[in-house]
Protein backbone atom coordinates (compact mmCIF):
# COMPACT_ATOMS: atom_id res chain seq x y z
CA UNK A 1 0.00 0.00 0.00
CA UNK A 2 1.41 3.47 -0.98
CA UNK A 3 2.40 5.64 1.71
CA UNK A 4 1.41 9.39 1.28
CA UNK A 5 4.13 11.50 2.06
CA UNK A 6 3.85 14.32 4.86
CA UNK A 7 2.62 17.98 2.96
CA UNK A 8 4.89 21.34 3.50
CA UNK A 9 2.03 21.46 6.04
CA UNK A 10 2.70 18.90 8.21
CA UNK A 11 6.42 19.08 7.69
CA UNK A 12 6.24 22.48 9.36
CA UNK A 13 3.90 21.65 12.21
CA UNK A 14 5.61 18.16 13.41
CA UNK A 15 9.33 19.40 12.33
CA UNK A 16 10.35 19.58 16.29
CA UNK A 17 9.45 15.92 16.36
CA UNK A 18 11.04 15.24 12.56
CA UNK A 19 14.48 16.70 13.93
CA UNK A 20 14.64 14.00 16.92
CA UNK A 21 16.46 11.36 15.80
CA UNK A 22 14.54 8.35 17.49
CA UNK A 23 11.07 9.90 16.17
CA UNK A 24 11.87 11.39 12.69
CA UNK A 25 9.66 11.28 9.32
CA UNK A 26 9.14 7.78 9.73
CA UNK A 27 8.00 7.72 13.51
CA UNK A 28 5.38 10.94 12.68
CA UNK A 29 4.08 8.94 9.97
CA UNK A 30 3.44 6.12 12.76
CA UNK A 31 1.56 8.45 14.71
CA UNK A 32 -0.37 9.99 11.87
CA UNK A 33 -1.35 6.55 11.27
CA UNK A 34 -2.56 5.78 14.63
CA UNK A 35 -5.56 5.03 16.62
CA UNK A 36 -5.81 5.56 20.35
CA UNK A 37 -8.22 5.14 22.99
CA UNK A 38 -8.58 7.60 25.69
CA UNK A 39 -11.07 6.36 28.70
CA UNK A 40 -12.16 9.62 30.79
CA UNK A 41 -12.17 13.66 29.45
CA UNK A 42 -11.23 14.82 33.03
CA UNK A 43 -8.26 15.56 34.88
CA UNK A 44 -5.72 13.30 33.05
CA UNK A 45 -7.65 12.63 29.94
CA UNK A 46 -7.90 16.49 29.08
CA UNK A 47 -4.06 17.30 29.05
CA UNK A 48 -3.16 13.88 27.52
CA UNK A 49 -6.17 14.90 24.62
CA UNK A 50 -4.34 18.01 24.00
CA UNK A 51 -1.13 16.57 24.00
CA UNK A 52 -1.90 13.67 21.54
CA UNK A 53 -3.93 16.04 19.37
CA UNK A 54 -0.89 18.36 18.92
CA UNK A 55 1.52 15.39 18.38
CA UNK A 56 -0.79 14.47 15.31
CA UNK A 57 -2.48 11.08 16.32
CA UNK A 58 -4.38 10.05 13.33
CA UNK A 59 -7.67 9.37 15.08
CA UNK A 60 -8.46 9.61 18.56
CA UNK A 61 -11.64 7.17 19.90
CA UNK A 62 -13.05 9.36 23.83
CA UNK A 63 -14.93 7.52 25.84
CA UNK A 64 -16.49 9.42 28.00
CA UNK A 65 -20.32 10.04 29.36
CA UNK A 66 -20.05 13.28 31.52
CA UNK A 67 -20.90 16.66 30.99
CA UNK A 68 -18.86 19.41 32.01
CA UNK A 69 -19.17 21.10 35.96
CA UNK A 70 -17.88 24.59 37.43
CA UNK A 71 -16.18 22.08 39.64
CA UNK A 72 -14.10 20.64 36.47
CA UNK A 73 -12.34 23.94 35.86
CA UNK A 74 -10.13 23.39 38.49
CA UNK A 75 -7.85 20.95 36.54
CA UNK A 76 -9.53 19.89 33.49
CA UNK A 77 -7.82 22.37 30.63
CA UNK A 78 -10.10 21.22 27.96
CA UNK A 79 -13.13 23.55 29.30
CA UNK A 80 -13.51 26.53 29.71
CA UNK A 81 -16.84 28.57 31.85
CA UNK A 82 -18.93 28.34 28.44
CA UNK A 83 -19.08 24.80 28.25
CA UNK A 84 -20.82 24.35 31.41
CA UNK A 85 -23.64 21.48 30.86
CA UNK A 86 -21.81 19.97 27.75
CA UNK A 87 -21.16 16.57 27.13
CA UNK A 88 -17.14 16.71 27.49
CA UNK A 89 -16.64 14.61 24.59
CA UNK A 90 -18.20 16.92 22.24
CA UNK A 91 -16.54 20.00 23.67
CA UNK A 92 -12.81 17.79 22.93
CA UNK A 93 -13.90 17.15 19.60
CA UNK A 94 -14.42 20.68 19.07
CA UNK A 95 -11.04 21.94 20.62
CA UNK A 96 -9.44 18.94 18.66
CA UNK A 97 -10.66 20.27 15.65
CA UNK A 98 -9.68 23.62 15.85
CA UNK A 99 -5.98 22.77 17.17
CA UNK A 100 -5.39 20.04 14.55
CA UNK A 101 -7.29 19.13 11.39
CA UNK A 102 -4.81 16.22 10.78
CA UNK A 103 -6.67 14.25 14.13
CA UNK A 104 -10.29 12.63 13.72
CA UNK A 105 -12.27 12.41 17.24
CA UNK A 106 -14.05 9.56 17.33
CA UNK A 107 -16.34 10.56 20.36
CA UNK A 108 -17.84 7.60 22.87
CA UNK A 109 -20.86 9.33 24.62
CA UNK A 110 -21.25 6.41 27.24
CA UNK A 111 -19.48 4.20 30.49
CA UNK A 112 -17.67 1.47 29.31
CA UNK A 113 -18.01 -1.82 31.40
CA UNK A 114 -17.19 -5.07 31.22
CA UNK A 115 -19.92 -5.86 28.93
CA UNK A 116 -18.68 -3.35 26.29
CA UNK A 117 -15.19 -2.31 26.56
CA UNK A 118 -13.95 -5.56 24.05
CA UNK A 119 -15.92 -3.70 21.49
CA UNK A 120 -15.33 0.00 22.36
CA UNK A 121 -11.20 -0.54 22.33
CA UNK A 122 -11.15 -3.27 19.70
CA UNK A 123 -8.84 -1.58 16.47
CA UNK A 124 -7.00 0.62 18.74
CA UNK A 125 -3.28 0.59 19.01
CA UNK A 126 -2.80 1.73 22.33
CA UNK A 127 -5.15 2.58 25.26
CA UNK A 128 -4.74 5.59 28.24
CA UNK A 129 -6.96 4.63 31.30
CA UNK A 130 -7.86 7.72 32.95
CA UNK A 131 -10.79 6.67 34.62
CA UNK A 132 -12.15 7.95 38.10
CA UNK A 133 -13.26 4.57 39.47
CA UNK A 134 -11.63 0.96 40.21
CA UNK A 135 -14.41 -0.59 38.60
CA UNK A 136 -14.16 0.72 34.98
CA UNK A 137 -10.01 0.08 35.18
CA UNK A 138 -10.42 -3.15 35.19
CA UNK A 139 -13.06 -3.15 32.66
CA UNK A 140 -10.57 -2.00 30.47
CA UNK A 141 -8.25 -3.65 31.74
CA UNK A 142 -9.07 -6.75 31.01
CA UNK A 143 -10.28 -5.69 27.47
CA UNK A 144 -7.20 -4.35 26.58
CA UNK A 145 -5.24 -7.48 27.75
CA UNK A 146 -7.71 -9.66 25.65
CA UNK A 147 -7.05 -7.71 23.12
CA UNK A 148 -3.29 -7.39 23.04
CA UNK A 149 -3.23 -3.60 23.31
CA UNK A 150 -0.77 -1.87 25.74
CA UNK A 151 -2.19 -0.49 28.40
CA UNK A 152 -1.17 3.19 30.10
CA UNK A 153 -2.61 3.53 33.37
CA UNK A 154 -2.84 6.91 35.18
CA UNK A 155 -4.41 8.23 38.42
CA UNK A 156 -4.23 10.86 40.63
CA UNK A 157 -5.29 11.27 44.60
CA UNK A 158 -4.38 14.65 46.64
CA UNK A 159 -0.63 15.37 45.97
CA UNK A 160 -0.08 11.80 44.51
CA UNK A 161 -0.03 10.42 40.97
CA UNK A 162 0.96 6.89 39.44
CA UNK A 163 1.34 5.80 35.93
CA UNK A 164 2.06 2.25 34.76
CA UNK A 165 2.38 0.52 31.15
CA UNK A 166 0.81 -2.77 30.88
CA UNK A 167 1.46 -5.46 28.45
CA UNK A 168 0.58 -8.60 30.09
CA UNK A 169 0.42 -10.88 27.56
CA UNK A 170 3.95 -10.98 27.15
CA UNK A 171 5.78 -13.88 29.24
CA UNK A 172 7.41 -11.32 31.70
CA UNK A 173 5.36 -8.30 32.17
CA UNK A 174 2.26 -7.84 34.74
CA UNK A 175 -1.13 -7.46 33.56
CA UNK A 176 -2.92 -4.72 35.62
CA UNK A 177 -4.26 -7.45 37.83
CA UNK A 178 -1.32 -8.28 38.78
CA UNK A 179 -0.81 -4.92 40.22
CA UNK A 180 -4.50 -4.34 41.86
CA UNK A 181 -5.91 -7.73 42.07
CA UNK A 182 -9.22 -8.35 41.66
CA UNK A 183 -11.34 -6.89 43.86
CA UNK A 184 -13.84 -4.43 42.42
CA UNK A 185 -15.93 -3.22 44.88
CA UNK A 186 -13.03 -2.18 46.84
CA UNK A 187 -14.19 1.59 48.51
CA UNK A 188 -12.20 4.64 46.93
CA UNK A 189 -12.61 8.08 47.60
CA UNK A 190 -13.43 10.33 44.74
CA UNK A 191 -11.61 14.15 43.96
CA UNK A 192 -15.28 15.97 45.16
CA UNK A 193 -14.74 13.51 49.07
CA UNK A 194 -10.78 13.97 49.28
CA UNK A 195 -9.39 16.83 46.72
CA UNK A 196 -6.82 16.98 43.90
CA UNK A 197 -3.86 19.10 42.78
CA UNK A 198 -5.06 20.51 39.52
CA UNK A 199 -1.71 20.69 38.35
CA UNK A 200 -1.08 17.68 39.22
CA UNK A 201 -3.14 15.88 36.85
CA UNK A 202 -2.01 17.76 34.13
CA UNK A 203 1.49 16.21 34.85
CA UNK A 204 -0.06 12.79 35.13
CA UNK A 205 -2.01 13.37 31.82
CA UNK A 206 1.11 14.75 30.24
CA UNK A 207 3.33 12.19 30.63
CA UNK A 208 0.55 9.58 29.82
CA UNK A 209 0.66 11.16 26.71
CA UNK A 210 4.53 10.55 26.31
CA UNK A 211 4.13 6.45 27.21
CA UNK A 212 1.01 6.83 24.21
CA UNK A 213 3.77 8.19 21.92
CA UNK A 214 6.32 5.92 23.17
CA UNK A 215 3.79 2.54 22.77
CA UNK A 216 3.55 3.66 18.69
CA UNK A 217 7.06 4.87 18.46
CA UNK A 218 9.24 2.56 20.73
CA UNK A 219 12.14 5.02 22.03
CA UNK A 220 14.26 4.61 25.89
CA UNK A 221 14.11 2.16 28.01
CA UNK A 222 11.02 -0.07 27.79
CA UNK A 223 8.50 1.62 31.00
CA UNK A 224 6.15 -1.88 30.77
CA UNK A 225 6.31 -3.57 34.48
CA UNK A 226 7.08 -0.35 36.23
CA UNK A 227 5.30 2.40 37.82
CA UNK A 228 6.40 5.67 38.45
CA UNK A 229 4.81 7.42 41.42
CA UNK A 230 4.88 10.89 42.08
CA UNK A 231 5.09 12.80 45.17
CA UNK A 232 4.14 16.73 44.80
CA UNK A 233 4.71 17.17 48.53
CA UNK A 234 8.28 16.28 48.61
CA UNK A 235 8.68 16.66 44.71
CA UNK A 236 9.90 13.32 44.39
CA UNK A 237 9.48 10.94 41.34
CA UNK A 238 9.78 7.00 42.47
CA UNK A 239 10.15 3.76 39.74
CA UNK A 240 9.39 1.06 41.47
CA UNK A 241 9.21 -2.70 39.77
CA UNK A 242 6.07 -4.67 39.36
CA UNK A 243 6.42 -8.46 38.83
CA UNK A 244 4.19 -10.59 37.14
CA UNK A 245 2.38 -12.47 39.58
CA UNK A 246 2.16 -16.28 39.03
CA UNK A 247 -1.16 -16.71 40.27
CA UNK A 248 -2.82 -14.30 38.33
CA UNK A 249 -6.15 -15.32 36.94
CA UNK A 250 -5.79 -13.18 34.25
CA UNK A 251 -1.93 -13.69 32.53
CA UNK A 252 -0.49 -16.51 34.07
CA UNK A 253 -0.65 -19.09 31.95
Amino acid sequence: MAVTPLSDTQLDRYARHIILREIGGVGQMRLLNAHVAVIGAGGIGSPAIEYLAAAGIGRLTIIDDDRVELSNLQRQTLFATADEGAQKVDVAMREVARRNPDVTITPVRERIDAANAGQLLAGADVVLDGSDNFETRLAVADAALALRIPLVSAAVGQFEGQLGVFRGWEADKPCYRCFVGDDPGRAEASCAEQGVLGALTGLMGSMAAIEMVRAIIPFGDDSAGKLVMVDTLSLRFRTIALPKDPGCRSCAG
